[in-house]
């Protein structure tokens, strides 16, 4: 069974013992009963009664249905509902900004994208950003008071404290943006600003619900090349809310050096896949890649479609680049799988999930058959289902924590 929260009998702590209570339910997908919440929380069965009066109330948490468990009353069982509440996840990356509404089950409802701003005016990107997220809500016919908050991912360094990108890499317009509060003004609702892949990782342990690992490592790969980590179901953020910068990581990168006699074998990871490079690699072995020559991010982005295509079509140059890729990227994880002594590692992100089905098979084999690897239990390696948009479901998944997590702020929690 998996672990679950546990509550205080306290007045004083009411509003967490809300969170539990909803902890426990939303990572039980078939309900649970009033006695089987005290169980697992440790409550009362007072205040198990109390807290779930109050959450019904507030349209959290629905009786559905009567089990009958031995002699006795028959136990109602209580059940999320999902659409009471709602967040919005928002993914800033260099090409494009991903917006996408979950439900409290953590679902996406609607989801939408726009050109990223260049930040030359800092209101503009506000005003653009929050026009979307308004749009998204409108669209999807969602009531404006049922949504919890924004979540934003941005490419790091941030400033969690200030609410601020600080100076993200391949968006040099976009140094000091004060995203959180302005963006929290135009929109009025609550916003928390995360660094891209803390975000996936937080959105793959929330998602994952009853069978979310205690420790595990995110590989991101995107228009960069990161890491998001969870130790003992938290997720690892650093002094500064910046951890997860793995692309200087030293590997093995011969096959894809692109020199005939292989040198230059050694370097660091984030630049021997960088997606620019491979999409030029992938036109140099003869791949048919008709976009991207031009260099723009979202050049390289149509390009990489492309490469897909050609991937699924069984092109042999294009598999094979992909299967290096993930050769590289799987060497550098085992850096981490060794420094943690972690059981699990989930690849993801968008331009990872394009090239997933010939790099998964190459990255699992380079992790678990490494001849530097150090743990000897089994280690899990898997794709997330979060598809391309992990970092914007992430985002949302932010705020749904936030709400649902017994650590969180019962301000986030509306009647």
């Amino acid at each position: 069974m998996a672990e679950h929260r546990r509550g205080a009998n306290l007045p004083s702590i009411g509003g967490f013992n809300r969170t539990v209570v909803l902890d426990a339910v939303r990572r039980s997908p078939d309900g649970l009963s009033r006695v089987e919440l005290a169980s697992r929380t440790g409550l009362s069965a007072q205040t198990v009664s109390n807290v779930t009066r109050f959450l019904i109330e507030a349209g959290m948490i629905v009786e559905s249905g009567t089990v009958v468990a031995g002699r006795g009353k028959p136990r109602t069982i209580l059940r999320l509902e999902p659409g009471s509440r709602y967040a919005v996840g928002v993914h800033v990356d260099p090409a494009v900004v991903t917006y996408v509404l979950l439900d409290l089950a953590g679902t996406v409802v609607a989801s939408s994208t726009t050109s990223t701003p260049t930040a030359d005016d800092p209101s503009e990107v506000v005003r653009t950003i929050g026009s979307a997220v308004d749009g998204l809500i409108a669209d999807a016919g969602v009531d404006v008071d049922g949504v919890l908050g924004v979540g934003i991912a941005s490419p790091g360094p941030i400033d969690v404290d200030a609410g601020i990108v600080v100076d993200p890499p391949f968006l040099p317009r976009w140094r000091d943006v004060p995203l959180r509060d302005a963006l929290a003004e135009a929109t009025g609702h609550p916003v928390l600003l995360e660094k891209d892949v803390t975000a996936a990782a937080v959105g793959e342990m929330f998602l994952a619900g009853e069978s979310s690992a205690r420790n595990f490592a995110f590989v991101y790969f995107g228009t960069g090349f990161g890491v998001g980590l969870v130790v003992d179901h938290e997720p690892v953020r650093g002094v500064g809310s910046n951890a997860g910068d793995a692309g200087h990581i030293m590997v093995d990168q011969r096959s894809l050096a692109g020199t005939p006699d292989g040198s230059g074998t050694r370097g660091e990871v984030g630049a021997a896949v960088a997606p620019d490079r491979l999409v030029r690699i992938a036109r140099e072995r003869g791949v048919a890649l008709t976009a991207g020559s031009e260099g723009s991010l979202d050049a390289v982005d149509r390009a990489w479609d492309e490469l897909a295509e050609a991937i699924d079509a069984g092109d042999e140059a294009a598999v094979a680049l992909a299967a290096e890729a993930g050769t590289v990227m799987g060497d550098a994880a085992v850096v981490i799988v060794n420094l943690l002594d972690i059981d699990r590692v989930v690849f993801g992100g968008p331009f990872w999930s394009r090239i997933a089905s010939a790099a998964l098979p190459a990255a699992r084999a380079a992790i678990v058959g490494s001849p530097l690897l150090v743990p000897k239990h089994p280690v899990d390696v898997v794709e997330s289902d979060r598809g391309a948009d992990v970092a914007a479901v992430g985002a949302a998944c932010l705020v749904l924590d936030a709400a649902l997590s017994p650590r969180a702020s019962g301000l986030l929690i509306r009647r």
